[in-house]
């Protein structure tokens, strides 16, 4: 790229914009606890979303929704209930669109001449998955995800995973995130972070954001990028 074009933030030249996948550019997040909800309300019991919230952002370590209900129920839960529980999953899933903003934020930053990654907690085969049959999977430079590291969001691992693939420094990226796990992941990582709430992360803390913004679509790169240098500025 050009320096004498460059994009700077703190006298930072940014290189490269660093995605989350789930919940940010495609609205998985909702169909999954909506799945896991029906099961629950299907058998008398509720899902706290307290617990649940635990997960967002990152894996089921921390909170286990089938053993949860399993423990409540006192019995496993057969297997045809699980199985439709992913059905209605997937059906769900495959009914969203493209979030808001993602394509023409991928498109703005390649006209920069950025480069472009996913950091995602999820398997690879999910996100690569999704990518292919939404038709942008060859539009990333790099992905990582939770195949790939040791330890996923929030701690640091996969978005220092992806920025030494694309071989740019962590003040020379731009992460967007939709989870408190995940934005706690970015700036453990020492990236500037924007926060893109959906509807499950919409009700989260995501203040250690940089900038929160409601939609990707709600500002052109650039301007994303001059809110992030002037905060506060509308």
């Amino acid at each position: 790229m050009d320096t004498a074009t460059a994009i700077l933030i703190f006298g930072n030249v940014i290189r490269a914009l660093v995605f989350d996948f789930d919940g940010l550019i495609l609205d998985t997040e909702e169909p999954v606890y909506r799945s896991w909800l029906e099961v629950y309300q299907a058998h008398g019991e509720e899902l706290p979303f307290e617990r649940w919230v635990q997960i967002v952002g990152s894996t089921t370590t921390g909170f286990h929704p089938q053993h949860h209900l399993e423990e409540r129920l006192g019995r496993p839960l057969p297997q045809e209930v699980l199985d439709r529980r992913i059905g209605r999953r997937t059906e769900m899933i495959l009914a969203q669109e493209l979030l808001p903003g993602v394509v023409s934020h991928l498109d703005a930053a390649r006209e920069l001449g950025w480069q472009l990654g996913v950091a995602s907690s999820s398997t690879a085969d999910w996100v690569r998955g999704h990518l292919a049959r939404l038709g942008i999977l060859d539009r990333f430079d790099c992905l990582r995800c939770r195949d790939d590291v040791v330890h996923v969001k929030p701690e640091p691992d996969l978005y220092i995973a992806v920025l030494e693939c694309l071989g740019v420094e962590a003040q020379e990226a731009i992460a967007i995130e939709d989870s408190p796990n995940g934005v706690m992941a970015a700036k453990r990582a020492g990236m500037l972070c924007v926060a893109i709430p959906n509807t499950i992360t919409a009700r989260l803390d995501l203040t250690l954001a940089d900038l929160m913004l409601t939609s990707l679509a709600e500002v052109s790169l650039t301007e994303l990028v001059r809110r992030l240098e002037r905060p506060g500025t509308s």
